[in-house]
């Protein structure tokens, strides 16, 4: 399957702000306040506020891997860089051990060659999303794909019908613009069956679709 994991936006539908940088990986949005559901938890494998929630929040950061044998995202969730590469020593935002763990094939219009950190091997890939998909398909070896995003990317596959299932978290705070996934949690109810959870702490609505 396809999958979109803890894919978190804003209450007005934006997964990142305007003026990205490689300072400001969302740009004008404060990452702080849009995951700390996930922050807070006491699975989240990052940087944590040392709260250790469990709970539902939890849930969902605990399961992020599972299954999962391929990543799929979009070029400025690598990196803020737009137009041809002039320099390749820039490697992403993750350090020498990025959190991912699998193939990861980045979609972009601008290609370079390969590279491992870690267990992590960065592909940088064109084409549709079907296109995409089939080769993040082939190198998750039988596992699930994960759709990473940004929510640019997120959309044009939904546009394509290839999603089969997303997790969405909307954030109660509002970025105004950016990036963004949509208008409405509802847009989606056409083609998938929809519920919701809130975050005990009120961090967070957890939206969930399946395919109809």
């Amino acid at each position: 399957m396809l999958r979109v994991q803890n894919f978190t936006v804003s209450s007005d539908g934006y997964g990142s702000g305007e003026g990205q940088s490689l300072e400001r990986p969302f740009g004008t949005a404060d990452p702080g306040e849009l995951m700390a559901w996930a922050f807070s938890t006491a699975s989240f494998a990052g940087p944590s506020t040392g709260e250790d929630t469990r709970g539902v929040d939890d849930l969902f950061t605990r399961s992020y891997a599972h299954g999962i044998g391929a990543e799929i995202m979009g070029a400025n969730k690598f990196s803020p860089h737009r137009g041809p590469w002039t320099d390749l020593s820039w490697q992403g935002w993750w350090g020498d051990e990025p959190p991912f763990r699998t193939p990861v094939f980045v979609w972009t219009h601008h290609l370079r060659p390969s590279f491992t950190l870690g267990e992590t091997t960065f592909h940088f890939v064109s084409g549709t999303p079907a296109e995409v998909l089939a080769q993040a398909t082939e190198a998750a070896g039988g596992l699930d794909v994960r759709l990473g995003g940004g929510a640019a990317s997120v959309r044009a596959f939904l546009d394509a019908g290839l999603v089969d299932t997303l997790h969405v978290a909307v954030a109660p705070v509002v970025i105004g613009g950016g990036s963004r996934l949509w208008t409405s949690p509802d847009e989606l109810d056409d083609r998938y069956h929809h519920e919701q959870v809130a975050s005990p702490a009120g961090r967070a609505v957890h939206h969930l679709y399946w395919r109809r």
